[in-house]
């Protein structure tokens, strides 16, 4: 039922004015303030929400490209002139739709505004209903990552205990939770990061048997076979390129790799080649990319697993939070310049 209570607020926005060629720039994004009536039209089935927490994720990048056919099988392209869309946490003010009520809290797509309209489709948000928890980690350990973690792990990889595990982007918003899911599961884990403070993140808050910064070694190839001498059994791909290939020639016979991301050529208008390829061949190397909406059918199964590790503190779990709606554009483009450390996300409102 919608509310008897009508008002008419501010609601400020962050526009996608256009497609993004190369680097993404502050000028990519525009800053508008427009109303909304915090009452639903009479017969919606909609829901009215209060954003909380946005998040900044990479798959992003993908969506400011210009429409093709190949990215937009897994992630649809932003429309321009409207809200960016992306993952956040949000309080519902007014609800035409039977599932919700005024005062839920939800987790799932909505626009970079401080309100926004949602339609509910197939898995396209989930009512949060453990609140013993951060709410911040619905963008994150508890929200789209940390299920692309797990179902990427464990669905994907299907590991075993004493295999070898290498994760890129390992301090990342899912890298950190796959080298803790690798430990409890008995694996040997290795991960790469970009600074010594996100290495020493890797070793001493979240487990990681051995971990390295990639931009201070010359070659990685033998970066990863000082690492691990007898080779890789599991590769968690969040970066491609370079990374890649370095890692096809490490892997041990009947290696898997479960590709999650490429971080490090969706600014790339020429992406990098791989010059390894027939070692997937000779190694009989599986690879697999996989998305994370082909798995959320497994949502209450991954928290019925997580938040019993979580709250007797088996998993941990790191947030870069920024204060401030406006802070979106810069949070959103530290990312591929490896700003942050750990989850990007940031604040609209606290209640």
């Amino acid at each position: 039922m919608a509310s008897a209570e009508a008002a008419t607020v501010t609601n400020k926005q962050i526009i996608f004015p256009d497609y993004v060629r190369g680097f993404p720039k502050e000028s990519n994004f525009k800053l508008t303030t427009t109303t909304i009536d915090l009452q639903l039209p009479e017969g919606s089935t909609s829901v009215l929400v209060k954003n909380l927490y946005l998040s900044c994720d990479p798959y992003m990048r993908i969506c400011m490209g210009k429409p093709e056919p190949l990215s937009s099988s897994l992630v649809p392209p932003y429309e321009t002139g409207v809200p960016i869309v992306g993952l956040g946490v949000s309080k519902v003010i007014d609800s035409g739709h039977p599932d919700y009520k005024k005062g839920d809290l939800l987790w799932g797509l909505v626009g970079w505004e401080e309100y926004s309209v949602i339609t509910l489709t197939l898995y396209s948000h989930f009512k949060i209903h453990h609140t013993d928890v951060p709410l911040s980690y619905y963008t994150g350990l508890l929200g789209m990552p940390g299920m692309t973690a797990y179902a990427g792990f464990y669905e994907v990889c299907s590991p075993k205990k004493g295999e070898t595990v290498f994760v890129s982007a390992a301090s990342g918003a899912v890298g950190q939770l796959v080298g803790q899911f690798a430990k409890l599961m008995g694996c040997y884990v290795v991960g790469s990061a970009g600074s010594k403070e996100k290495v020493d993140l890797l070793k001493k808050k979240f487990g990681f048997n051995d971990a390295f910064n990639y931009k201070e070694e010359k070659d990685l190839s033998a970066a990863l076979k000082r690492c691990f001498p007898e080779g890789i059994d599991i590769y968690f791909e969040n970066v491609g390129g370079k990374m890649l290939d370095a890692v096809l020639i490490n892997m041990k016979l009947h290696g898997r790799v479960a590709v999650c991301g490429m971080i490090s050529q969706y600014n790339l208008e020429d992406p990098e080649g791989v010059h390894n390829l027939p070692t997937i061949l000779y190694k009989r190397i599986q690879i697999q990319g996989f998305g994370v909406c082909d798995f959320y059918d497994k949502y209450p199964k991954f928290l019925d697993f997580v938040l019993p590790h979580i709250r007797e503190g088996r998993i941990t779990y790191v947030e870069d939070i920024a204060e401030g709606f406006e802070s979106g554009p810069s949070c959103l483009l530290g990312l591929f310049e490896g700003k942050n450390v750990g989850n990007q996300l940031f604040v609209v409102a606290r209640e």
